[in-house]
């Protein structure tokens, strides 16, 4: 079973649904003991970084999810559950995060040169809505039939920047280019919605939930 967690944001409804749709076995908790015997742990979001890291203090699941992924079990985050991983974030003053990698979560920034770097020369907006491409750097395991550049679906202002460069294994350009996806050993974590993404969001979703049980 896939436990998805449930700290009070996001779009917890839509992940499940995803994962049903490819036929994994999924509950959403924030129970500590189902996501302790849980064989992997999903924690999508939409929100801010403090409040996020609020409220799963106070669900006491912190010290329980850094626990688990250290001891290998499959992780898949999604936007803020890509973001908590790292050391911390400027998103309304510092904050700090469960420090999974060491790096830092900064806001879109778009000066005048900038502001008119795509290619219909509308203006770059904030947050970064809608659909971009994933440039493959390396190709995690649970990214099964998808190809360099296939289109995802994305909704945010601020994005990561790793100090380790190995466990970077996607970028994607919004007037600069930042990382997209990243990938070690069981963690993966990415930036966009793979639940709103439909077809290649759902691969993304059926090529964890192989990783986790060993079944296609």
């Amino acid at each position: 079973m896939i436990a998805i967690v449930d700290y009070g944001m996001g779009n917890i409804r839509s992940v499940e649904k995803g994962f049903i749709k490819v036929g994994a076995d999924v509950k959403i908790t924030s129970d500590s003991k189902v996501i302790a015997d849980a064989d992997g742990i999903v924690l999508p979001g939409v929100g801010a970084f403090k409040d996020c890291m609020k409220n799963l203090e106070r669900l006491n699941l912190i010290d329980l999810i850094v626990k688990e992924i250290q001891k290998g079990k499959p992780y898949l985050g999604i936007c803020l559950g890509l973001q908590i991983l790292f050391s911390e974030s400027e998103e309304f003053g510092i904050c700090k995060g469960m420090n999974i990698f060491s790096g830092k979560v900064l806001k879109f920034k778009f000066d005048k040169n900038q502001q008119s770097a795509i290619s219909n020369q509308q203006f770059l907006k904030i947050p970064h809505m809608g659909w971009n491409t994933a440039k493959l750097l390396r190709k995690p395991p649970i990214f099964d039939g998808i190809s360099d550049n296939t289109y995802f679906y994305f909704v945010h202002s601020y994005y990561v920047v790793p100090d380790e460069e190995g466990i970077i294994a996607s970028k994607t350009d919004y007037g600069t280019e930042f990382v997209s996806m990243v990938w070690k050993d069981n963690i993966f974590a990415t930036q966009f919605h793979p639940e709103k993404s439909q077809e290649s969001g759902l691969k993304i979703l059926k090529g964890f939930n192989k990783f986790v049980t060993g079944k296609a």
